[in-house]
């Protein structure tokens, strides 16, 4: 089979023009960036329609590092509805550069179910990552300005807060030194990078309902405190209006089309792990505007993206999947199931089985949600009929519907009657009002509880003492009604990345908050979780070329 990226260069793309006549938008709308991709206006969103629209999150099992194929899944899954004559669009986030060179190589989908023109979305695209890189990195050098003018006066600030960002994997940058080599040059501080995913601006890009929201967000952002305790803000700055301009067009989402010239969206990108995972409530709200179907995903497991995607993205923008879809691949399984990870491409009927326990959590915790389940086997040509029937039945009996995802083989023909259950399923059992696992009064020490217990399966949280004293500061700034983003390893229930399968009876370590005022949620950073990632010892970017004007290595 031809690599992901010959797959992508050997179709040619229809005109974006067309693509967005085929969902209702007059060209004259759109705003181009090149043939092939273009920025809708925020205007364009309509909330009568928002309303009657079917919306679908594709959530996963625990994922391998090789990821679990959500996105290749929710590519596949609007292949499919379009196949069978539905309307739909599909909605994601958009691709970073750290994990493109690091560890992913990319993260369009895979092989007859990507978003195109790959490349570009993988890489600079329309410039959005760019854009919130510089906005976060701006408000940094003012407030340094700033420090740096009233040194010495009352309206210095006794804590500073606010770090640096950049769209890379570099461990290097975690910790840092600023200001150094004599006082022309600043004021000596410690201070540190995170990933731009990770930017409270990233999280106020996909939060925000329109500019003027974005506006009074980006004001809020508290970047320290003054002596008296109370806190200093971007607005107490002056320069919100100024980071606005900045984002005046980030805040636009992107469309592009898929392999089969659907129409696909793609705006923002929080990682799941270290933020709230999901694309921009625009960019849903807008694919919700102009379809009958709306395909989404939630980063990494279940556990992350999707408890976030409900209890933060929802709850805010007052939207509610109609079917969660939650994807398995057998390779997964048998992880969970204590196969080593050299042999899970190999068939082991035991292993398979073990493994069922983290599937059987992560649909117990859809359904506690209230939502209606379908599991989608992300098929690979080296899984046995065997362990698809045995698969197949053990969701029969969980009372959920299954479905094989084969689009990656054979684009829509292969989600064909994946999709005709999706259709099934919302007409005849969509799922109930969304209940979240915690209520906004709850304390912020209650809602990481709830969430330790009923989503992961802790017998207790401990609350470190770095984080202790912040929990007092959420209590003075009056904000514990905000939700709770629990950044924690993606590769367990637990914060031990090695503990596969489920997890209970674990204590769950909090070791700090980091108070998200303008993005209005707090994270909660469960054991040694870090912000900035590092580069594995294979990158991806080995492997990434220009040969012949074609770009290769990415997939």
């Amino acid at each position: 089979m031809k690599t992901d990226i010959e797959i992508a260069s050997s179709i040619k793309l229809n005109n974006i023009a067309e693509i967005a006549k085929k969902i209702g938008i007059d060209a004259e709308e759109i705003s181009n960036y090149g043939k092939y991709i273009a920025k809708i206006p925020v205007s364009l969103i309509d909330e009568q329609k928002v309303a009657k629209s079917n919306l679908i999150l594709v959530t996963a099992i625990t994922p391998t590092k090789a990821g679990i194929g959500k996105t290749t899944t929710s590519i596949g899954l609007a292949l499919g509805l379009n196949r069978i004559g539905e309307k739909v669009v599909v909605a994601l986030r958009e691709p970073s550069l750290g994990p493109c060179f690091g560890m992913k190589g990319g993260a369009a989908g895979g092989g007859y179910a990507q978003v195109l023109p790959m490349e570009n979305i993988n890489l600079h695209f329309t410039g959005d990552f760019h854009a919130i890189t510089s906005a976060h990195n701006m408000i940094t050098a003012l407030l340094d300005n700033y420090l740096f003018r009233n040194k010495g006066t009352e309206a210095y600030l006794k804590d500073v807060v606010w770090k640096r960002v950049l769209d890379v994997n570099d461990r290097n940058l975690r910790y840092v030194v600023t200001g150094l080599n004599g006082s022309e040059n600043g004021v000596p501080a410690e201070s540190g990078f995170e990933i731009t995913p990770a930017s409270e601006i990233m999280a106020i890009l996909c939060l925000s309902k329109d500019i003027e929201d974005l506006k009074r967000r980006v004001g809020n952002i508290i970047l320290g405190y003054k002596a008296n305790g109370d806190a200093f803000t971007v607005r107490d700055l002056g320069v919100d209006g100024a980071i606005t301009v900045l984002l005046k067009d980030a805040i636009n989402p992107n469309l592009v089309q898929t392999t089969e010239h659907s129409a696909a969206i793609i705006h923002g990108g929080p990682f799941a792990n270290i933020a709230h995972g999901c694309n921009s409530v625009i960019a849903t709200k807008m694919a919700m505007s102009h379809t009958d179907y709306v395909v989404t995903e939630a980063g990494f497991g279940a556990d992350l993206g999707a408890e976030k995607f409900f209890n933060i993205k929802c709850r805010k923008a007052g939207i509610s999947p109609k079917l969660t879809i939650i994807v398995a691949t057998t390779q997964a399984l048998k992880m969970h199931g204590d196969v080593p990870l050299s042999d899970i491409k190999e068939k082991n009927i035991d292993g398979l089985k073990k493994g069922f326990a983290n599937l059987d959590k992560h649909i117990q915790n859809m359904k506690s949600f209230g939502q209606t389940v379908l599991v989608a086997l992300n098929k690979y040509n080296f899984d046995s009929d065997e362990e698809l029937k045995l698969i197949e039945q053990h969701c029969v009996d969980q009372g959920v519907m299954f479905a094989l995802n084969e689009s990656f083989m054979y684009g829509g023909e292969g989600a064909e009657d994946f999709a005709k259950k999706v259709v099934k399923v919302i007409s005849e059992n969509p799922s109930k009002p969304l209940s979240f696992t915690y209520d906004e009064s709850d304390s912020i020490e209650s809602k990481i509880n709830k969430i330790a217990s009923k989503i992961y399966g802790a017998a207790s949280v401990n609350i470190g003492s770095k984080a202790a004293k912040k929990l007092a500061l959420i209590e003075k700034l009056g904000i514990t009604h905000y939700p709770v983003c629990i950044a924690k390893t993606q590769y367990s229930f637990s914060d031990n990345a090695h503990a596969y399968g489920t997890s209970s009876g674990f204590t769950l370590t909090i070791s700090d908050l980091v108070i998200n005022n303008g993005a209005e949620f707090i994270v909660a950073i469960a054991g040694n979780i870090m912000r900035m990632p590092g580069l594995p010892a294979n990158p991806q970017a080995k492997y990434i070329d220009l040969i012949d004007g074609n770009v290769v290595g990415l997939s």
